[in-house]
């Protein structure tokens, strides 16, 4: 009798053990199979990662090849030259680079507050029926091509800009002595203050929607700890709200200049697009976009091709000092945000 048990015992010893070996060989392959997993999974995500940078580097690569002859034939002085002249094969980018900085500030000092508010009062302040519809509103705003904002500019804004704001803004800001130079002009409703308020349009969908999201991270306890110390709405969005998304609101910012920097086919419309520096902020202009669309399909030498591709450089190197600056001042913000 003993020595059955003795058997039996040993029996199920043997069928524990090989149990137990073939979960350890389970589990070996098991783990094999999720290192490969994470190593092709570590690659493919490396070379999504990489296939950007390398397509950046191509895109930068491309303009200076093709920019070149017109850098050795203008140097730097192209960024400070007036003319342009495709008669004569003679080129400067001064009117284009100014029409696009004055076009993108004007944009971004109306697009901001209006943005502000928009946001402030979707999260703080709108009834709760009213906040989704709003809502839907402004992100539909943000999906319609640029071409029908320029046609939207030209044919409707363009004409009740020019009977009624330009003369109201000749009459008051027209009439100060320093200030007046900029609304002086022809008032025909097309320039480089029309072409910054369609570009502020554009960009307040953009930059309200960015401001919204981050408004709702902020942690409701927050806001109503305030409100139970007695704090009214603008307190608390200014001590509270503020403070706790203002790295965000700065990208959002940021976002909204980049997509004025580079806009074509609005500013193409309402620019006027006229070889000319003026004060004036109702003179007709140019921008870099506006130029690189009138007249890359025209370009006959290879100096006047060359000179718009040295534009389109331009606007890159632009566009990725702001880029770099908002980069630096978010650096800036996380900084002081842990020393204190």
């Amino acid at each position: 009798m003993s020595s059955e048990i003795s058997y039996l015992s040993l029996a199920s010893s043997a069928d524990r053990g090989a149990t137990d070996g073939g979960a350890t060989l389970n589990m070996a392959a098991v783990m094999r199979r999720q290192r490969w997993q994470d190593f092709f999974f570590h690659k493919l995500t490396l070379s999504f990662a990489l296939l950007v940078l390398v397509v950046l580097v191509g895109i930068i690569i491309s303009l200076v090849l093709r920019a070149w002859p017109a850098m050795q034939a203008f140097g730097p002085g192209f960024i400070t030259t007036i003319e342009w002249d495709p008669v004569n094969d003679q080129y400067g980018g001064l009117i284009a680079i100014v029409g696009t900085l004055a076009t993108s500030l004007i944009a971004l000092l109306i697009a901001f507050p209006v943005s502000f508010g928009i946001a402030l009062f979707l999260t703080e302040i709108c009834p709760a029926w009213l906040k989704r519809p709003l809502g839907t509103a402004i992100e539909l705003l943000a999906g319609v091509p640029s071409i029908i904002y320029g046609m939207w500019g030209l044919f409707v804004f363009a004409p009740l800009f020019a009977t009624y704001v330009q003369p109201a803004l000749r009459a008051t800001l027209g009439q100060l002595p320093l200030l007046g130079k900029l609304f002086s002009g022809p008032m025909i409703g097309i320039g480089i203050l029309s072409a910054g308020v369609i570009l502020a349009i554009m960009i307040i969908p953009f930059i309200s929607s960015v401001m919204r999201d981050v408004f709702e991270v902020v942690p409701p306890v927050l806001k109503e700890s305030a409100y139970g110390l007695g704090c009214t709405k603008w307190e608390v969005v200014r001590k509270i709200v503020l403070p706790y998304t203002r790295i965000g609101v700065v990208g959002g910012v940021m976002l909204g200049l980049g997509r004025a920097l580079g806009e074509t086919m609005a500013i193409t419309f309402v620019i006027g697009n006229a070889h000319q520096l003026s004060w004036s902020l109702f003179a007709a202009g140019n921008s870099i976009a506006s130029t690189l669309a009138n007249e890359f399909a025209e370009a006959e030498t290879v100096l006047h091709t060359s000179s718009l591709f040295l534009l389109g450089l331009i606007l890159f190197a632009i566009t990725f000092i702001v880029l770099s600056a908002a980069k630096l001042m978010l650096l800036g913000l996380n900084k002081k945000e842990g020393a204190k």
